[in-house]
């Protein structure tokens, strides 16, 4: 890593664990459980320095000035720079939050990269400007303009993916960012200002702030900010929109979920197992649109329970560097009691426990795992049915009709994603078109297209990242209305 990051973030970065230096953010292996590096937190006053560099690089500097083709092109650098470095970014996100070292590569990387060039296409012909005959016969000139310093938030899960569908369009805008990583995972967010550093942003442009809570609710409430991204829980999510709104500054929220997959009676159990299980437990189930109540009529309820179960136990659990392991630990010992707490309250409120529980997987005496766990007999009133458990514990639901699954469905304060499973995907679509979501795959989890907007409803939050959607929120759209000549 590089050593004179700090100069570049506006705070220290200390890579090693010589010394011992004051206000540290150290970084735990989740596998381990030992530190593997520590970095100094960003105090309030690097905050005010970093969007005092953001307000000036807005409102005097070069980068909202230039042509979009020349943003893009930077943009473009950058996705090339990235590339070179995958493997580095993939090693370090696993040992930074326990993610499989072949997810890491494949998604938490991976779509990042492939995000950076799809933005850069959308960008290619985006309608930046616009003339209108308006109603009056005048002309009517529409462009659109940055919408300023950007405030970005991300959790620890899927880091990389998330700054990137934040910060990319953004930069693509001809916004300046303050990024602030999650404390779990701050090491990837620094590789990143290192590229970004090694492709020539101006001064002030992305400045990286890690920190805490506290570092995150200084960032959100400052009143220099345009614009607040923030992806994280609900509970978070109020607290950031009632920070901004003080500034009625922007806001976009992408929280929490609770999914469902509406299993219809036509579906193969296998192909079921084999997509819930991906869509479902990536990433040891710490996604946001983990699909985590399965819906299953009640008529083939044991087939579908079964072949869940089976995929389930078949799942190879251990170190995230081995490339043979599916499910890694959790982010934190934290995570993982809250996870083991539910499991606990699962049985206690009357659901079957199929496989998994709170013991620690075979073979596995340190690390902060939890085995891949299976409810079944549940009803939706269940906790574990209601809450968001991030982690890998699935609750199965049985149904009596289609009327009855999409209800159960949407009786849910979330609604992020949802996936449909049938033989005949027009049936399908029009399940699809029933369920309160943001998102919905057929036959397939959510797959986080970046040419179509992402986002959620209810407590899922509000406002769209990728696609067209997901530029045009970092941008603010002017109106010139221009006199007929006589």
């Amino acid at each position: 890593m590089d050593q004179h990051l700090g100069e570049y973030l506006g705070v220290e970065a200390d890579w090693s664990l010589d010394g011992d230096p004051v206000d540290t953010i150290e970084v735990i292996s989740p596998h381990t459980e030992q530190p593997i590096a520590r970095v100094v937190q960003a105090q309030p006053a690097d905050v005010d320095a970093a969007v005092v560099a953001a307000r000036a690089a807005v409102d005097q500097g070069p980068w909202p000035r230039l042509e979009p083709a020349d943003r893009i092109a930077v943009v473009r650098r950058l996705a090339e720079v990235y590339a070179r470095r995958h493997g580095e970014m993939a090693q370090l996100i696993s040992a930074e939050i326990g993610a499989p070292i072949s997810f890491a590569q494949r998604a938490q990387v991976g779509l990042p990269t492939m995000m950076m060039s799809a933005f850069c296409d959308l960008a290619e012909t985006h309608p930046w400007h616009e003339t209108r005959t308006g109603f009056f016969g005048s002309d009517v000139h529409i462009r659109k303009d940055p919408v300023g310093v950007v405030a970005a938030v991300v959790p620890w899960n899927m880091p990389q993916f998330l700054i990137v569908t934040k910060l990319v369009p953004a930069l693509l805008a001809g916004c300046a960012v303050v990024l602030k990583p999650a404390p779990e995972s701050p090491l990837d967010a620094l590789l990143l200002a290192e590229m970004l550093r090694e492709v020539g942003l101006p001064e002030g442009v992305v400045t990286v702030v890690p920190g805490d809570a506290t570092v995150g609710a200084h960032l959100v409430g400052h009143p220099g900010v345009d614009k607040v991204s923030f992806t994280g829980s609900s509970a978070a999510g109020r607290a950031v929109a009632a920070a901004a709104a003080a500034n009625l500054t922007k806001v976009s929220l992408e929280l929490g979920g609770k999914s469902a997959a509406v299993i219809l009676d036509d579906a193969d159990p296998a192909a079921v197992a084999a997509g819930v299980r991906s869509a479902s437990l990536s990433n040891s189930g710490q996604i946001c649109n983990a699909l985590t109540r399965i819906l299953v009529p009640v008529t083939r309820q044991h087939e579908f329970v079964d072949a869940l179960a089976d995929r389930m136990n078949a799942l190879v659990v251990g170190d995230p560097a081995d490339p043979a392991t599916e499910l890694g630990p959790l982010v934190s010992r934290r995570q993982q009691q809250r996870v083991r707490d539910y499991i606990d309250l699962g049985q206690r409120e009357g659901a079957r426990l199929v496989c998994g529980g709170t013991d620690l997987p075979d073979g596995m005496d340190t690390g902060w795992y939890v085995r891949p766990t299976l409810f079944a007999g549940a009803d939706n009133s269940m906790r574990i049915a209601r809450e968001e458990i991030f982690g890998p514990v699935l609750t199965v639901i049985g149904y009596r009709d289609e009327d009855e699954a999409v209800a159960i469905a949407n009786d849910s304060d979330y609604g992020l994603a949802g996936s449909v499973w049938t033989a005949d995907p027009e049936r399908g679509i029009g399940i699809a078109e029933r369920v309160q979501t943001g998102t919905f795959g057929v036959n397939q989890g959510y797959t986080m297209d970046p040419f179509a907007p992402f986002g959620g409803i209810k407590d899922s939050g509000y406002g769209r990242e990728l696609g067209r959607e997901g530029l045009d929120g970092y941008l603010e759209t002017k109106s010139i209305a221009v006199a007929a000549t006589r």
